[in-house]
């Protein structure tokens, strides 16, 4: 069984739900706390093993690289100020040479199409795919539980949550088979079905390992939901050909593409700092209370 090595990051997005905000700073580089979303994304990667970490951009986006580079200037700086922290915080996203690669999203086609862009950087292995807008808190990174999965039962595993019954219109839904713990056997997949005919409650988070075969049902440029490729659509083409599961989350996910999302992952992280929860929680009282003035 070939290791899962290569990871895909689909960050071509306007982040318009964020203007003014994200007029010249992609999305993926807000902060939750002090961190931007994407070095999460990225740190969650590396956890579970990646190697090569594959941006899918759009123009304007090349902050996001830039990111995961060296800042001399800045870093001798620091240094010769002695901030050793700030140093140190600087310094913890780089990426080795040639670990980062970025390549073009032309046109926004869907997720799927997104996940196609890279499919001569992905060749003949499996790969993972992270979206960043979904930050999960969990105490063991969700992908590197997901790759345990994948050497224990090979094919392809997708991250899973309940929803409320009515929202499933606003994910792709499994249907589900064999449940064993949080371990799903899937036998098919829907994107965002009507309540009324999803075949469970059961919603794919932005976490997937998946076959490189997929690209190939990718490259067919079938639009499916919202008239876009759906990586949905052609993750289904592999089930009954290969092992599909899910694996239900066991952390918390927040879905930073909203703005109600993003503020609740700032919070809930904060919370989990030792240098800040004390101070945060007396302010949140503080806060609640005037409201109620």
């Amino acid at each position: 069984m070939q290791p899962v090595r290569k990871a895909i990051f689909p960050v071509a997005g306007l982040g318009t739900r964020f203007l003014p905000a994200t007029k010249t700073l992609p999305k993926e580089l807000l902060p939750i706390v002090d961190k931007p979303l994407i070095e999460y994304a990225v740190d969650e990667a590396r956890a579970a093993g990646i190697e090569e970490f594959i941006f899918v951009t759009s123009r304007g986006k090349s902050a996001l690289e830039d990111h995961f580079d060296s800042h001399p200037e800045l870093e001798q700086a620091l240094q010769e100020r002695g901030k050793e922290a700030e140093l140190a915080a600087v310094n913890a996203p780089k990426l080795d040479p040639g670990q980062i690669t970025a390549v073009r999203q032309m046109s926004p086609l869907g997720l799927g199409h997104a996940v196609w862009c890279a499919h001569n950087l992905i060749g003949d292995e499996p790969f993972a795919v992270l979206l960043a807008d979904d930050l999960i808190m969990a105490d063991r990174p969700t992908l590197a539980e997901m790759v345990d999965v994948y050497h224990e039962q090979g094919g392809s595993v997708v991250s899973l949550m309940e929803v409320p019954p009515e929202q499933t219109s606003r994910y792709g839904v499994v249907e589900p088979g064999a449940i064993d713990g949080r371990l799903v056997e899937i036998r098919g997949l829907v994107e965002k079905p009507d309540p009324a005919a999803a075949p469970s409650n059961l919603a794919i988070v932005g976490r997937y390992v998946l076959q490189p075969e997929v690209m190939t049902h990718l490259g067919r440029g079938e639009t499916g939901a919202g008239n876009e490729i759906q990586l949905t659509d052609s993750m289904l083409a592999l089930v009954g050909h290969s092992p599909f599961h899910g694996l239900i989350l066991s952390g918390r996910r927040f879905d930073c593409g909203s703005k109600i999302g993003f503020l609740e992952a700032g919070i809930g992280f904060g919370l989990r700092r030792a240098d800040l929860a004390a101070d945060l929680r007396a302010s949140i009282t503080e806060l609640l209370s005037g409201a109620d003035d």
